[in-house]
């Protein structure tokens, strides 16, 4: 609802959110629509666009496969394919950062606020 008897309810700032998103948006529509200046392209070309590629076929792998990998193991596996293949970031580091950072999503999310994560075929 959008208000509850003790005030604002769940409603109230997701609406107030869009309502400021579709304000600055058509505040962009027109101040595009009057500038003489076309900008850059919004389509990258060559490297740019293999590595938008890259993060686009990682993130929907991820969505796609998180309930076959889970949370734990498709937050290693993400980092490892953004943080190596993307960046070229050494191995060690590469590692040290997916596991630190599943580990901490793990803690914060599962045991601190017991948060259902999914899990994988593994049990992970």
């Amino acid at each position: 609802s959008y208000w509850g008897e003790n005030g604002p309810g769940p409603a109230f700032l997701p609406f107030w959110l869009g309502a400021a998103m579709a304000v600055l948006g058509v505040l962009l529509l027109i101040g595009a629509s009057r500038s003489t200046d076309p900008g850059p392209e919004w389509l990258p070309r060559g490297e740019a666009l293999k590595r938008l590629s890259l993060v686009l076929g990682a993130t929907t792998a991820l969505v796609a496969l998180l309930n076959v990998v889970g949370m734990l193991l498709g937050t290693v596996l993400f980092l490892i394919v953004l943080m190596r293949f993307l960046d070229r970031t050494p191995w060690p580091l590469t590692l040290l950062v997916a596991v630190a950072t599943a580990g901490v999503n793990f803690l914060v999310f599962s045991y601190w606020l017991r948060v259902p994560m999914p899990t994988s075929v593994l049990g992970l």
